[in-house]
């Protein structure tokens, strides 16, 4: 009696646990606040997925560089580290230039042009993705990028000697051709560089901007409209190999759906944060025509140096974003 009690009470356990087993968790690293809307797309992501399988994928998503510092995220994955992750693409650049296009100032200054941009450029992005063990998902636009400063700034000539923030190769070129002293911070130590002097100038969006409380430190925003930079969203490929097909094509699915959420949500709350920033006293304003100038004439030796960088593979990539 004792041994079908016991033999009735395993296979009871037995049972209960299979769920469990079947169970497969990931995790996703980010770099940006909770709040902000690429981590808000990436949630409702995860849950898109949790929902499609029944519970069996649960992707947790670390929010504002909690898990790996954003130049990490993109290895972690590489290395099976995190099965999955988002990242400022633009920030290795250095690895490949296709990878810093979207930042190449005055290429893609609206969401329409940004989006013609990514289709041009997203074949060699999967490519080189995938020469890494790497699956891309989605991408997802930032607003457009304009300018932070604790002064008037009519040109070029006003930034000479400015503490600038750089985060990616295009902004630490500019920084160079504006004869401004570059540091490099991310997006998660921005707060922090700011409070404390150690930079007094960048070129981020409004959305950046507000996350970091920008107007404890510095007074002004142009609104360049210079580029619109994207984050991406990838896996593991092996990972992702490893899943059941129902589960892959879940993934693929909810990752359809987010790219198509996270621009709509991007394009409508571009305009909201600038309104922050002038609810909180900053002076929000278009450049001069002489700023505007100046830096156009930054973002075509940019354009050049980048073709010049990326070869014919890259010139056709411009070739076929300028014939859409």
């Amino acid at each position: 009696m004792r041994l079908s009690a016991l033999a009735f009470g395993l296979s009871v356990g037995l049972l209960a646990a299979l769920p469990a087993s079947a169970q497969t968790k990931w995790n996703l690293p980010a770099a940006y606040p909770a709040d902000n809307p690429h981590t808000e797309n990436l949630t409702a992501f995860a849950k898109d997925v949790a929902d499609a399988t029944g519970g069996k994928l649960q992707i947790t998503v670390h929010a504002n560089a909690s898990l790996f510092k954003a130049p990490e995220i993109k290895r972690a994955v590489q290395t099976g580290q995190a099965q999955m992750g988002e990242v400022l693409i633009s920030i290795h650049e250095n690895e490949d230039p296709i990878f810093g296009l979207d930042v190449v100032p005055f290429l893609a200054t609206s969401y329409p042009q940004a989006k013609k941009l990514w289709e041009a450029q997203k074949p060699a992005v999967e490519a080189k993705l995938a020469s890494q063990g790497i699956k891309l998902l989605f991408a997802v636009p930032w607003a457009p990028q304009g300018l932070y400063a604790k002064k008037d700034i009519n040109s070029v000539e006003d930034m000479k000697g400015l503490k600038w923030r750089s985060y990616n190769v295009g902004t630490a070129k500019i920084g160079e051709l504006i004869g401004a002293q570059s540091v490099t911070v991310q997006a998660a130590e921005l707060p922090q560089a700011l409070a404390t002097g150690v930079i007094n100038a960048f070129i981020t969006s409004g959305g950046t901007g507000y996350d970091s409380k920008v107007w404890e430190s510095l007074t002004h925003f142009y609104d360049l409209q210079a580029w619109i930079p994207k984050n991406l969203t990838f896996v593991n490929q092996a990972a992702f190999d490893g899943l059941d097909k129902p589960t892959q094509e879940a993934i693929l699915k909810a990752a359809a759906i987010a790219e198509q959420r996270g621009w709509k949500a991007w394009e409508e709350k571009s305009g909201w944060y600038l309104d922050q920033l002038k609810a909180r006293g900053m002076k929000v304003q278009p450049p001069s025509e002489r700023l505007a100038s100046d830096m156009r004439k930054i973002g075509e030796q940019l354009t050049a140096d980048w073709i010049k960088k990326a070869g014919a593979s890259g010139q056709a990539v411009i070739d076929a974003y300028r014939k859409m």
